[in-house]
């Protein structure tokens, strides 16, 4: 009996030439104007013109396939789909479907679950399988090993500041109309924060939300920025240490709107800005995607 892995991430531009599309599509079909797009292209410039997120997340696909080949032979068929780009989830979960696995497992590249985020990917992808048996995997911030390997990113970030650091956990705002049918992202990014700042022995933390969008909506804070901002004149810390707790890899939200936007304000805010290294393709963090698919349909 085989079974299949649809591993799932957001999607992004593999080339400049693929960014009007994507930001058509992230704009549920309304193109951006002008000015939309200019600001975003200049974005893109600014970290190398383009994002590595498409790179990286077909080393993570490509790692978890080789672990899990290693682990069980011939056991597991891993494919991938995206939310915005090519392959999407539902093609990648038709082929699925076509190769006759008994079941699928479906993960999603992110460790907290939202009605906006990976239960979107996951409700794709099964309406696509059909009659083929589903296994969701639910969030899974909490995984120990996982909880670990953050800590140890954020001892070692810690470990390069002059003076006194401040770690502050982030993840991607979402609007506050979230809350009205019991959503628990938030409880959740609080809850892993808390986990991986007690694992790293810190006394003193905080929690922020990054890169909301622009939409008159409220979206769920406090804003990292203003997080920083705070921090510079309350006279206690030299230094902000940021660790990205909501994304498992270098991407835009990460590589401009905290190593360039976050930066400068923590420099205008007189403090020195430090992120955690991201987790990409690290073999511990395949470990843990690996042991959430075994774990699924053993």
């Amino acid at each position: 009996m085989t079974t299949g892995v649809l591993i799932m991430a957001h999607g992004t531009p593999a080339s400049p030439g693929e960014i009007v599309a994507f930001y058509t599509r992230i704009r549920r079909g309304r193109p951006p104007d002008a000015a939309q797009l200019a600001e975003l292209e200049g974005r893109y410039r600014a970290i190398g013109g383009v994002s590595p997120l498409a790179e990286r997340t077909r080393a993570q696909v490509a790692a978890v396939r080789a672990e899990l080949e290693r682990r069980a032979p011939g056991r597991y068929a891993v494919a991938f789909g995206a939310k915005h780009t090519e392959p999407l989830i539902e093609k990648a979960a038709a082929e699925l479907v076509a190769a006759g696995h008994a079941q699928v497992v479906g993960l999603v590249l992110t460790p907290h679950a939202s009605s906006m985020g990976s239960k979107e990917y996951l409700d794709r992808a099964a309406k696509e399988l059909g009659a083929t048996p589903f296994v969701a995997i639910d969030a899974w911030y909490a995984q120990p090993a996982l909880v670990e390997l953050l800590a140890s990113r954020v001892t070692a970030a810690l470990d390069t500041v002059r003076g006194e650091g401040r770690v502050v956990f982030t993840a991607h705002s979402l609007p506050e109309r979230i809350r009205e049918s019991g959503d628990t992202y938030p409880e959740q990014l609080a809850e892993s924060s808390e986990l991986v700042a007690r694992s790293a022995g810190l006394g003193k933390w905080e929690v922020a939300w990054q890169s909301a969008g622009r939409t008159p909506d409220p979206w769920l804070g406090p804003d990292i920025r203003d997080v920083v901002r705070r921090l510079g004149t309350g006279g206690s810390t030299d230094a902000v240490v940021v660790c990205p707790i909501g994304f498992v890899a270098d991407h835009l939200e990460v590589l401009y709107d905290l190593d360039i936007e976050v930066a400068r304000v923590a420099a205008e805010a007189g403090l020195e800005y430090v992120r955690t290294a991201s987790l990409n393709d690290d073999p511990a963090f395949i470990e843990v995607l690996a042991d959430l698919v075994t774990a699924a349909a053993p």
